[in-house]
């Protein structure tokens, strides 16, 4: 039996641009940027467009218009599939969301409005987290509908939050606000100003861990052993932690970085 057909094959739902060594994903499925299949094979896409590029050394996530980051899946579009393509649509979604998450390039979600379910598994596997004032909630609340958070979000939470209070917001199905999540650490910083106030700020934030200003394969390697490292055993950890050191000692801007600081100035970066 053909899998049924996504009723949002053919439209446009990621918008990608790179500019200042920064790559922008734009959420943009109006009005709540909703994913669907389609969504996700879009957003795969442009991780890995990316990754590739070597002019890119920031990637920041948001989502299009004002009111929402992402509201998560298309409740609609999952209600009219089989339980099976459902399972492969999560499959689907959490490689494509270990993609970005693995990609030695500093991650940035900014969040300009509400993001709740699946938008917030989209914003816990980038590194950093910021969202805008009074922008909207911020919340996992799957288990209303009846099921738990299937796009990561069982197990990125916990890693942030711990056991307790992780379950606490995923049992209760409850949204919160943007402070008590910079609270309890799950938000990085909370921005005041308007939705294109933030973009640029986020923008801003973004640029400084670019060449020249800084040596964006020596953070990208760092996010590399933070991510696959809290994973391992500490041995193995170290040893991730020594073999990442062992390629930014033979890097370019390693030896420019040494240099710089023996001479005493500003090191510039390449990237390289």
């Amino acid at each position: 039996m053909p899998a049924p057909k996504d009723p949002y094959a053919g439209k446009h739902l990621i918008n990608y641009s790179v500019k200042d060594g920064v790559a922008v994903i734009e959420l943009a499925n109006p009005p709540a940027n909703t994913y669907s299949r389609t969504f996700f094979e879009q957003m795969d896409a442009a991780v890995l467009e990316a990754r590739f590029d070597n002019d890119v050394h920031v990637i920041v996530l948001t989502g299009s218009g004002e009111k929402f980051f992402s509201a998560g899946a298309d409740i609609k579009y999952l209600q009219e599939v089989t339980p099976q393509y459902k399972y492969f649509f999560c499959l689907h979604a959490n490689e494509t969301l270990l993609r970005l998450e693995q990609t030695p390039k500093l991650t940035i979600a900014a969040i300009n409005g509400h993001c709740v379910g699946g938008g917030l598994e989209i914003a816990m596997a980038c590194d950093l987290r910021f969202a805008r004032k009074d922008g909207g909630k911020i919340g996992l609340p799957e288990v209303n509908l009846g099921v738990l958070p299937g796009t990561g979000g069982t197990q990125r939470l916990v890693r942030v939050l711990g056991k307790a209070r992780s379950m606490e917001w995923m049992i209760s199905g409850a949204n919160h606000t943007f402070e008590e999540a910079l609270e309890l650490g799950l938000l990085n910083d909370v921005w005041a100003g308007s939705s294109e106030a933030f973009k640029a700020q986020a923008m801003e934030y973004a640029r400084q861990f670019t060449p020249p200003n800084k040596a964006s394969k020596s953070v990208g390697l760092i996010k590399r052993a933070v991510q696959s490292g809290a994973e391992m055993p500490l041995q193995d950890a170290l040893t991730l932690e020594r073999e990442l050191q062992q390629q930014l000692f033979q890097s370019e801007d390693a030896k420019e970085g040494i240099v710089a600081y023996n001479e005493k100035r500003t090191p510039k970066f390449k990237g390289k």
